[in-house]
């Protein structure tokens, strides 16, 4: 299922040429290792070279006989090689080939998905700057509180696909490594200079110490990191799908001409890209629970990781790939309606502004506890009574005009007093040029 929403460049990774071609390239780079230190005749590395090649059709078919993935792949790769083939494969087992080839995989998938998080990030940027100064009301509890703007929201979102980046950066680096160390782990039958050599050429360094397999501790950090960014888009799009409410619509995704909402009601548009976006964040947090399973294998190795591995690895990279890809478009094209953010500002009736008023009377002399409550009993009353707004019921109690003036008062109720540090938090996130 998770195949349908494969983009080419990412999906490659995930099949059966790509991983046949990475199986066949370390077996001959650990023949070239053998025949550097005179273990293999440089002929017969020659005619390895020369001849060795596998059909996907006929390894599938003698794995039907075999029931061994790798052993029907080596069958099909000697029957082109000939006699030379004895060399291939020597004193190793599967998962050498298995693993260094999976954390191959991992890593290159990883790179391609941080392509995603580039743009992602440099998108978020171009809208935070592009609304830094677009007025928004801020909400707690799904309530309204202060003043906000909505380049603030796209300024959260970078900062925090920034931090992404760099733990995918460090899980990338964390996978990436191979072993080539026998039945279990231990070079009885094969020099580690051998691994050292195969894991070079193939991007990676040797694990330091490994079993018949490499330990899912680090496999298990990769989904986790995968379902973390998953979690970052389910919480831009949780936020978007609110924005989008007919009743608030200060955001909106891009409704394509010719474009359906409904089946029955032809005036919906429905934020469908942020929900099916919200949804498959859950598909990722799943994956990571088994991942996170693996790692408890018996002894020095059972089988039970690998065929949960076969299906959570490639689908949660290829999804988050669309996610990436889905969401990119979502920013960039995403409708933002100042008017109504203004419009919802307003909304209230002067309540946001009550903690400016708090703290001048605080300033003027009164203890916090009685300026907070004059400033709360005028609230509560203009929260109840739909004609009333906060400055005019506080210009009513004698002990704020007596502290307060009108000028004074005026200014504390004006938009454009407001948010006079938003320089300093841009300074501090998307107009950071450290990184």
């Amino acid at each position: 299922m998770i195949a349908r929403y494969s983009r080419p460049e990412m999906s490659y990774v995930w099949e059966d040429k790509f991983k046949y071609d990475t199986w066949l390239k370390i077996e001959i780079l650990a023949c070239e290792a053998r025949s550097i230190l005179g273990d293999i005749p440089e002929e017969d590395v020659k005619v390895i070279k020369a001849k060795a090649r596998y059909e996907i059709n006929e390894v599938l078919e003698i794995e039907n006989t075999t029931q061994h993935d790798v052993i029907a792949f080596l069958t099909n790769v000697a029957s082109y090689v000939g006699t030379e083939s004895r060399h291939i494969h020597y004193g190793m087992t599967s998962s050498d080939i298995l693993d260094t080839t999976l954390s191959f995989q991992m890593k290159t998938a990883g790179e391609k998905l941080l392509d995603e998080l580039y743009e992602l990030r440099s998108v978020l940027q171009a809208r935070a700057v592009e609304h830094k100064n677009t007025l928004c009301i801020g909400r707690t509890h799904g309530v309204h509180a202060e003043m906000i703007t909505m380049g603030l929201k796209f300024a959260l979102w970078y900062e925090e696909i920034k931090r992404n980046i760099h733990r995918l950066q460090n899980a990338i680096e964390e996978i990436s490594v191979g072993q080539i160390s026998g039945a279990v782990g231990t070079f009885d039958h094969l020099s580690p200079f051998v691994e050292a050599y195969v894991c070079e050429r193939m991007g990676l360094k040797p694990a330091p110490i490994s079993t018949q397999v490499l330990q899912r501790d680090r496999h298990a950090n990769f989904l986790f990191v995968i379902s973390l960014i998953g979690s970052t888009i389910e919480k831009i799009t949780t936020e978007i799908r609110h924005l989008q409410k007919t009743e608030v619509l200060e955001a909106e995704e891009h409704f394509g001409s010719g474009q359906k909402g409904s089946s029955a009601m032809p005036h919906k548009r429905n934020p469908i890209i942020c929900e099916r976006l919200s949804g498959m964040a859950r598909i990722l947090r799943g994956n990571l629970i088994p991942a996170i399973e693996n790692n408890a294998l018996w002894h020095e190795r059972d089988i039970s990781h690998s065929s949960v591995e076969r299906v959570i690895i490639p689908d949660s990279c290829i999804l988050l790939d669309y996610m990436l890809h889905k969401t990119i478009g979502l920013i960039r094209n995403l409708i933002i309606y100042p008017e109504n953010m203004i419009k919802n500002i307003n909304l209230t009736r002067g309540l946001l502004f009550s903690q400016k008023v708090l703290l001048k009377l605080v300033e003027k002399g009164l203890v916090r506890e009685e300026a907070y409550k004059i400033v709360q009993d005028s609230a509560m009353r203009v929260w109840r009574d739909e004609t009333l707004h906060l400055k005019s019921e506080l210009s009513k109690d004698e002990k704020v005009s007596n502290l307060i003036s009108k000028e004074e008062l005026d200014q504390l109720f004006n938009l454009e007093n407001s948010l006079t540090n938003i320089d300093e938090i841009f300074n501090r996130t998307v107009l950071n040029t450290d990184e």
